[in-house]
């Protein structure tokens, strides 16, 4: 299997599977003589990982990262800097329960990728799904937090901005609130309200999707390339790559085909400095490239495929069959989607501030 690795200058590579002893990553291109701090790292790991809610999957899991290379200790301070070398990071699992998946081990989950790997592979792990698990994510996560520590004026945060049919209340929008309940909502009293509705979807054997929304803000004007090389292009991939996402948009995104040009186009004023927008319809990205507003993405997951509600398969050998998918998942998988959005928000950003750089000798302010 190919197609593990994320990313130009800084690059990242994935490894392990759900259900194996242990999964990781390997970071590339990172610079050297960057502090390390890996109780930053830890909190960031601690935030994506399982069991921490009655909302989430109750598989219980330390998430705790080992950085096996590519640090020094700094004899001065007796801190870790990175060298500039690859930084491979070990993450074990501890919790895992194949014999739940069992009696599936011969039929296709639907809504999983179950099918699709057998027949492009020949095999496939029915153990959780093997690498098609979001138990993958928890590296992405590691790589993110060391992608932040490239690109330390940029600010980036995310927020479930709607489950199901519910959305979040704009005017009660609170960055603050999101660290303040499980659901990882900038609005307090939505997250009540939806907390209500999973509890019912959850006693019921169900699911639902979500939409998640990332914004970084700090990013200087210039990030991203014409023409194969944008911000957006790549923002988009980032996104769509990790699992049970189906949608991404930037900006007004799916919305912008409703408005008038009059409408949708930001309107510029000149600065003190430099010229500034009236609004950011546009999501922070003109052209493929940063217009120096915050960079707005939203991605929408879908439902949990793993549930307690039978649904009509087939097995591995073509015969008709029911399935019920016990063990350990998510009512909603969106809810942990939140700290995987910002870690792959903040890889493709430290890849186009390097790539910015590269090209053009300047970092924009963000540099270290």
């Amino acid at each position: 299997m190919s197609h593990n690795s994320f990313g130009h200058l800084f690059r990242f590579t994935t490894w392990g599977e759900s259900h194996g002893p242990s999964l990781g990553v390997v970071v590339d291109g990172c610079p050297p003589r960057l502090d390390v701090d890996l109780g930053d790292i830890q909190r960031q790991m601690d935030r994506r990982k399982p069991g921490q809610s009655r909302f989430t999957t109750q598989r219980r899991e330390d998430d705790e990262v080992k950085i096996l290379s590519g640090v020094f200790e700094d004899e001065l301070t007796g801190g870790l800097k990175t060298t500039g070398t690859p930084i491979s990071m070990l993450i074990e699992n501890k919790d895992q329960r194949s014999k739940d998946y069992s009696e599936i081990r011969d039929k296709y989950r639907p809504g999983h990728a179950d099918f699709t790997y057998f027949e492009k592979y020949g095999i496939r792990d029915y153990r959780g799904g093997g690498r098609a698990s979001a138990r993958e994510t928890a590296a992405r996560v590691a790589a993110g937090a060391i992608a932040r520590l490239v690109i330390p004026a940029v600010t980036i945060r995310a927020s479930l901005v709607q489950i199901g049919p519910y959305r979040i209340d704009r005017s009660r929008f609170d960055w603050h609130e999101v660290d303040n309940n499980p659901l990882f909502c900038a609005d307090r009293q939505a997250a009540s309200d939806w907390a209500d509705y999973l509890d019912g979807l959850r006693k019921s054997g169900d699911s639902v999707g979500a939409v998640v929304e990332v914004v970084a803000t700090g990013v200087p004007p210039g990030w991203g390339a014409p023409v194969y090389g944008k911000l957006s292009a790549d923002l988009a991939s980032a996104m769509m790559s990790i699992n049970a996402v189906k949608g991404v948009e930037i900006g007004e995104g799916m919305h912008a085909a409703e408005l008038t040009g009059s409408a949708n186009a930001d309107e510029m004023r000149a600065g003190p400095e430099a010229p500034w927008f009236k609004s950011n319809k546009a999501g922070g990205i003109l052209g493929g490239i940063s217009n120096g507003d915050p960079v707005v993405v939203r991605f929408a997951v879908k439902p949990t495929s793993s549930i307690l509600t039978p649904r009509q398969t087939v097995t591995m050998d073509n015969r008709n069959t029911d399935i019920v998918t016990k063990g350990r998942h998510d009512p909603c998988v969106g809810i942990r989607a939140v700290p995987i959005g910002e870690a792959m928000m903040a890889c493709v950003l430290a890849d186009h501030f390097l790539r910015h750089r590269a090209q053009t000798g300047r970092d924009g302010g963000v540099g270290y």
